[in-house]
């Protein structure tokens, strides 16, 4: 029997399965689950039925092929000080999520890949970029309400489940099957703060704009990954906080931290993020960020900022969104909706789909029909 090798060594990461849990749980070696990852010996039938159970993955899913597809870089912020089984488990999860991103576009319009393309022969500074993004998005140089929804309107694919670690707060991840290119941003749901969630998703738009996605992160070093870092969050600020207009604003009063607790309504970034931009834009000395700084450590702004109880944080929803038209407007039933992800070699459970999609435990109803239906313009 032809077994897909590589899903089990997926599923058993996605998992956070170590080969010698999964051995045991099945009754066998270790070196046997390491055998079956490496295509080097097939489980016989009972084996994989065992197998599956233990992965809770359907057996199907471990038979069916898989079509050409590539990982690019997958940005995490604590790349070093995560533990590596937490890593892998979520470069298979947005890798996932991703499928199911393309296995429900065959049913829902979802809006087209739409980022901005530049001479990569001509340099261009970070302001620049942040500028010229605005301007492709038709953004002027307001603020922006919604960062989540501005990156699915965009065609980005906005994933939200628990990372389960504190480390690992949002993250970006390039994909690529067939030659159409995917990019994921996933954010975790520990950190329940709108700013910080803000912050979160143009810090990783930086990373698809400014770096490379197919080079090894694993082949470079701390310094390297950190300087990448810095200028995702310079791009953030810079996207989020344009110089003429937020320098306008907080000209009025830079050394007053009252002053950015009013701005932060207005701008949708959080206090410390604006001082920084204020800060690097010129419009505070190197005393008066420091005393800012005091400031903010004093009244324990640094942990928990004035406004961050009070604004919801915002989700993602264009999955959600197909997934409740299909089930509804499309008069698709369960059935029909697992049978969709079959047809097209993705044969997973209801319980993996809701998981990377966020949904309530056992949400799929049973409805019925099949028709294609259109995506709907998302909303801020």
């Amino acid at each position: 029997m032809r077994i897909n090798y590589g899903r089990l060594k997926e599923a058993r990461l996605f998992r956070k399965m170590t080969m010698d849990e999964v051995a045991k749980a099945v009754g066998i070696n270790k070196q046997a689950i390491s055998q079956f990852e490496n295509n080097k010996v097939s489980p016989d039938p009972l084996t994989l039925r065992k197998i599956s159970e233990t992965l809770k993955f359907p057996y199907s899913f471990f038979v069916e092929s898989s079509p050409l597809s590539t990982i690019g870089n997958t940005y995490f912020r604590a790349l070093y000080s995560s533990k590596k089984k937490d890593l892998a488990a979520q470069q298979v999860k947005a890798k996932y999520l991703a499928k199911i991103h393309a296995v429900l576009s065959t049913k829902v319009k979802f809006p087209p890949l739409n980022l901005p393309v530049f001479d990569s022969d001509t340099p261009i500074s970070i302001e620049e970029l942040a500028i010229r993004t605005r301007e492709h998005w038709d953004l002027g140089d307001a603020p922006i309400p919604n960062m989540v929804s501005l990156l699915e309107r965009n065609g980005i694919i906005v994933g939200e489940f628990a990372t389960d670690s504190r480390d690992i707060d949002a993250f970006y991840q390039y994909y690529e099957e067939n030659n159409t290119p995917t990019y994921c941003v996933v954010l975790g749901t520990d950190k329940k703060s709108f700013y910080r969630r803000q912050f979160n998703c143009a810090h990783e738009l930086g990373h698809i704009l400014l770096h490379e996605k197919y080079a090894d992160l694993n082949e470079i070093d701390r310094e390297e990954f950190r300087e990448r870092e810095k200028e995702a969050n310079a791009f953030a600020a810079a996207f989020l906080l344009p110089a003429s207009s937020f320098g306008n604003d907080v000209a009025a009063s830079p050394n007053r931290l009252s002053h950015y607790i009013e701005l932060k309504e207005k701008w949708n970034v959080s206090i410390m993020a604006m001082i920084l931009r204020a800060h690097s834009l010129g419009y505070l000395t190197e005393n008066q960020y420091s005393y800012l700084m005091r400031q903010m450590g004093s009244k324990g702004y640094r942990l928990n900022e004035p406004l961050d109880d009070f604004i919801e944080y915002k989700h993602p929803r264009a999955l959600k969104q197909a997934i409740t038209l299909l089930l509804t407007e499309g008069n698709m039933s369960e059935e029909d909706l697992l049978n969709l992800f079959i047809k097209n070699k993705f044969a997973v459970s209801s319980n993996v789909i809701e998981e990377l999609l966020d949904l309530e435990p056992n949400m799929l109803s049973t409805h019925k029909g099949n028709k294609v239906v259109d995506f709907p313009t998302i909303k801020d």
